[in-house]
């Protein structure tokens, strides 16, 4: 048995009156007592709470380029809320983040890859001026590095991080740069909260923070929570574990994805632990829930999950009264953000605008506008590759992929190979300008170049579970392809060339004619292949399964996907999003090749499925 224990501290300018944050662990043993509980005020235990939640932002704190360039995303939040406690009415008003605050705008850039390139972490200070009272840690925080993370935290974060179950990083420290929860005072309320992370795709196993690891949720669920409920009026857990359990198809997922412990078991241990009142305020799986009032389907085991989709494209609002006996909903709803041309000045707050997103947006505009090149192809646009990501070959994915070993190569690397999973792509590439704010629309991800060592009998391994990995032409009218689908599937750069027979089954699906520059791979050879690849496909793919779990996105059969984790790999620091447009920089225009981007590198035989 251990201890917890509560030290107070100065919450945020927002809506908290006073905040208690949990220190130590409750990871290793269940939590005999909490330390220093007589720090709580007691309470009649009645109140009125307007809980404002959002989720999985990914700095998308104003949209700086493409469809909706213009729309004022972060600054339509705090408009609403700001008008909520302006009101002055009973209870309060609370601004709840649930993490996966970074990676997916130029205002990563900020954050640099080394801390002698660190400016500032956009979304923390951002939120900080906004009056967040907390978030949690998502696991795209992590994937610049946790030394980065540490950084930004203390420079620009003024309000508190919560996460129970990651821990020992050597720069991310518990107790200083986030805690496993918090006791709040609010609205004559006491307010629990236990911040939980996705054990499945934080990016554990990085070279320079290696001890870092993410315990199950469940376990510290079941750990602390029978110790903090006693003390609070109401619990809430902050979970970026995604809607669903285990494998689970929901918001960005196309098909079945392995999500793990997630908020059904959660909510389900959680309510056997307590009787006080209890809701889960969800995330990760960019889950659209009760946009127009609570649904059937969010309850679980009488626990109400809620989720605000993702990208800042929706407000969640609950308006409650908390009773010593239950709670009573008065609202729930999702707030939509508007965007361009809807949007009106009076739809945001213009002074937080100007003062709070104006001057980071002026530390990156240079980034964003600067042009890379002129698109004189029609072939890389996402209406095309949208699909072909997930089904076969891709003229967009096969430029990515080349543009990567020549780069390497001129830079002197000398991969073998390249190798990138079809979800890499988020966008496609439209003729005229290109600027860098297009390009990191189309390749939103923080990752980093590894070069792994592979043998050529683990090369075609390799192509033999990717055969498996491939969207069927019997599952394309029923998936949504045009979201993140799960499976993993990777495309090459020129140098392999092979052949997928589909036959009935994902079981019964093949790679054959395997070759390496004109040489079949089942030729004996001693040749170790250097493989160029994103940090995600190294660190084995997390939900995507090239890790030695169950290939996920609805691959029926439980196949087991290749585990390239194994393999000997070196970090270059190169960033894979710049390597791409330096190339296309080289480039200056894109033109189409004769014959086209695709070449023939991949066929996939249809006849096999006719004929089996």
């Amino acid at each position: 048995m251990g201890n917890l224990r509560l030290s107070e501290v100065a919450p945020n300018a927002g809506g908290f009156e006073r905040l208690f944050l949990l220190e130590g662990e409750g990871i290793s043993a269940p939590v005999a007592r909490i330390e220093q509980a007589g720090l709580i005020p007691q309470t009649a235990g009645t109140g009125r709470l307007r809980l404002f939640h959002f989720n999985d932002m990914h700095n998308n704190l104003t949209d700086l380029s493409g469809e909706f360039k213009g729309t004022h995303r972060l600054s339509q939040m705090v408009k609403r809320v700001r008008t909520a406690r302006a009101e002055g009415q009973d209870g309060a008003v609370l601004f709840l983040g649930v993490g996966d605050d970074h990676t997916g705008s130029v205002f990563d850039e900020l954050m640099g890859w080394a801390p002698d390139q660190f400016v500032l972490d956009a979304s923390y200070r951002a939120f900080s001026k906004a009056g967040v009272d907390l978030t949690v840690f998502g696991n795209h925080e992590f994937d610049r590095g946790a030394e980065l993370l540490a950084m930004g935290i203390e420079q620009d974060a003024k309000f508190p991080i919560l996460s129970a179950n990651a821990h020992s990083s050597g720069f991310v420290k518990s107790g200083k740069h986030y805690h496993p929860g918090a006791i709040a005072i609010a609205g004559g309320l006491r307010i629990g909260m236990i911040g939980l992370t996705t054990h499945i795709e934080t990016r554990v196993g990085q070279p320079t923070d290696p001890n870092f690891a993410v315990a199950s949720p469940m376990t510290v669920v079941k750990n602390i929570l029978p110790a903090l409920a006693p003390l609070v009026d109401i619990v809430l857990i902050l979970s970026h574990c995604g809607y669903g359990d285990g494998t689970h198809k929901s918001g960005k997922a196309a098909a079945l994805r392995d999500i793990g412990e997630a908020d059904f078991s959660i909510a389900k241990t959680a309510t056997a632990l307590t009787d006080k009142p209890l809701l889960v305020l969800g995330a990760h799986t960019h889950t659209l829930l009760n946009r127009d009032g609570l649904e059937d389907s969010s309850i679980f085991e009488g626990v109400p999950i809620f989720q605000a989709e993702c990208n800042g494209r929706y407000l969640g609002e609950i308006d409650l009264e908390v009773t010593p006996k239950g709670y009573d909903l008065n609202k729930v709803c999702l707030h939509p953000i508007t965007s361009t041309p809807e949007q009106k000045p009076q739809d945001y707050d213009t002074d937080f605008e100007a003062n709070h997103i104006s001057p980071i947006i002026a530390q990156v505009q240079d980034i964003l506008t600067r042009q890379i090149a002129t698109v004189e192809s029609e072939q890389l646009i996402f209406d095309t590759a949208v699909l072909n990501r997930y089904t076969g070959e891709s003229a967009l994915l096969n430029f990515m992929c080349d543009a990567v070993f020549t780069r390497l190569n001129d830079a002197g690397y000398g991969p073998d190979l390249v190798m990138m999973n079809g979800a890499t792509a988020q966008a496609g590439v439209v003729p005229g300008p290109l600027s860098m704010g297009d390009w990191f629309n189309v390749v939103p991800y923080a990752d980093q170049v590894f070069i792994l060592d592979i043998t050529g009998q683990e090369l075609q391994q390799i192509l033999q579970n990717n055969a498996k990995r491939i969207l069927r032409p019997e599952e394309i009218p029923h998936t949504d392809y045009t979201g993140f689908l799960p499976r993993g599937f990777v495309h090459f750069s020129r140098q392999i060339r092979y052949e997928i027979t589909l036959g009935n089954t994902a079981q019964q699906a093949f790679s054959s004619m395997g070759s390496f520059s004109g040489t079949p791979l089942d030729t004996p050879t001693d040749k170790i292949f250097r493989v160029a690849m994103p940090t995600y496909l190294a660190l084995g793919a997390f939900g995507e399964n090239w890790n030695g779990r169950a290939i996920s996105g609805g691959v029926a059969g439980n196949i087991v996907g290749f585990d390239l984790r194994q393999l000997p790999m070196k970090n270059t620091s190169l960033v894979y999003r710049d390597v791409i447009a330096a190339h296309i920089r080289s480039l200056g225009k894109i033109k189409t090749p004769s014959g086209g981007f695709c070449d023939g590198r991949l066929v996939v035989n249809r006849t096999e499925l006719e004929n089996s």
